[in-house]
């Protein structure tokens, strides 16, 4: 019998609109009235997801930061794995210096450059040069959907940062660019004290070594006393992966990528077609 569910956030219980059906609302309702704990895991900062379910009745226990935290339904931190104030520096250093748009997220707050729209609008306009073809509408979207989070913070650049008692808990970079998002990967792959994962078609993103939302699951499972054999998990992406692997039940969404939906148990429908409300309702028939 399952006893939790842990529910990655875009392209899974969001739809393309970013937003949450009342179909998936009701089902996650509907899990929790026949006791099953439901976890949201999201590589965004547990106060966006927050926010995002701020006008409804829900609340649950948020993996955030692609595995980096775990807050309480109530909104308490309960554990979190920040990076080291010293390795964070240099990635952002190096960031700055390749001019990557990139974000950092902490406590209260997703710090970003001063000019990190402007540096995204130069990046689309070099595509565009470079391939008249390619579909400036998809790009905005992406970039649209990337800023589109709450709890902003705008910097100078990441030196502002050293001087601020905060936790590091993830950094995400963008581009447009596929040979500048090679090379970031080529730079951090190897890196012995974080960990690199990708959670959309042009971003990266790090966080400590130890912080997944595999092991994310393990502790909260642990802390709630079910096993993971008790478990499931939905996903899309290359970030969930941990979690998908790990999860008595595991299952892709519809529009995940072929390697996703291979590694899973089952494939639901897709983030259009209400994946997610299909998926719980196998699990409380």
């Amino acid at each position: 019998m399952v006893k939790l569910i842990t529910v990655d956030l875009d392209g899974t219980l969001l739809n393309e609109s970013s937003q949450i059906s009342k179909k998936n609302l009701d089902a996650i309702r509907s899990a929790q009235a026949n006791g099953i704990e439901v976890v949201i895991a999201t590589g965004r900062a547990h106060f966006d997801v927050q926010t995002i379910f701020k006008h409804t009745d829900i609340k649950t226990w948020i993996i955030g930061a692609n595995g980096a935290t775990i807050h309480h339904p109530d909104g308490k931190i309960f554990y979190s794995e920040p990076i080291n104030r010293e390795n964070a520096a240099g990635i952002l250093s190096w960031l700055e210096q390749e001019e990557y748009y990139y974000e950092v997220f902490s406590n209260h707050s997703i710090f970003t450059p001063q000019n990190g729209k402007e540096l995204l609008a130069i990046e689309m306009d070099r595509a565009i040069s470079a391939n008249p073809k390619v579909s400036i509408d998809r790009m905005k979207h992406a970039a649209n959907k990337q800023f589109s989070q709450t709890g902003y913070t705008f910097i100078n650049s990441y030196k502002d940062l050293l001087e601020k008692d905060i936790d590091i808990y993830n950094i995400l970079a963008f581009s447009f660019n596929a040979e500048k998002l090679q090379q970031g990967w080529q730079k951090f792959h190897q890196a012995k004290d974080v960990t690199i994962v990708t959670s959309a078609n042009h971003n990266f993103e790090l966080e400590h070594k130890n912080a997944s939302k595999g092991n994310a699951l393990k502790i909260l499972a642990n802390k709630l006393n079910i096993k993971l054999a008790e478990t499931a998990a939905v996903g899309d992406s290359f970030n969930d992966i941990s979690m998908l692997k790990i999860a008595g039940r595991s299952a892709a969404m519809g529009n995940a990528d072929t390697e996703i939906k291979k590694l899973c148990h089952e494939v639901t429908l897709s983030n259009q077609e209400d994946g997610v409300a299909h998926f719980i309702d196998t699990l409380t028939r």
